[in-house]
């Protein structure tokens, strides 16, 4: 494993334990030449999963894609690193349980509006907003007044 400060290649495990329900191993390593600490995470490999966007598009699935609209969509809230984080490991063991090569954009975009739904309306408006791709206050209105029905 290289080191991030001096990139060299030799590092010895000081500690490993499991996180994340048994699916990531945690490792602390130390370089064997500049003696700093670092942390690497080990996931199981998962067969490719490709996204089919709205448009027929196909592209590669990008967690980093979900995880940053979740963190746009709760700006300024008082949502944790922490829950962003399980809501996108909810969601991609959901996406690799379901066993199939292709998964709709519409799908992920639906699972990440109900989970944002569930700790903070705020942010699932914003998603909402930018997902369902509001043309006018209307349908805004719209989706706020089926919010607070519900």
């Amino acid at each position: 494993m290289k080191c991030p400060f001096c990139d060299f290649d030799g590092s010895k495990v000081i500690d490993s334990r499991p996180v994340e329900d048994n699916s990531m191993i945690r490792r602390r390593r130390e370089c064997e030449r500049c003696k700093k600490r670092f942390t690497t995470y080990e996931r199981i490999e998962n067969i490719p999963l490709i996204v089919v966007k709205k448009s027929g598009q196909r592209e590669p699935y990008d967690r980093n894609k979900i995880y940053n609209g979740i963190i746009r969509a709760c700006e300024k809230r008082p949502v944790s690193i922490e829950t962003i984080q399980d809501i996108v490991n909810r969601l991609e063991r959901e996406l690799y349980q379901i066993e199939e090569k292709e998964v709709g954009s519409a799908f992920i975009g639906e699972r990440v509006m109900d989970e944002l739904k569930a700790i903070d309306q705020v942010a699932y408006v914003r998603f909402a907003s930018v997902y369902r791709q509001f043309k006018d206050v209307e349908s805004f209105m719209k989706e706020l007044n089926k919010l607070m029905s519900e």
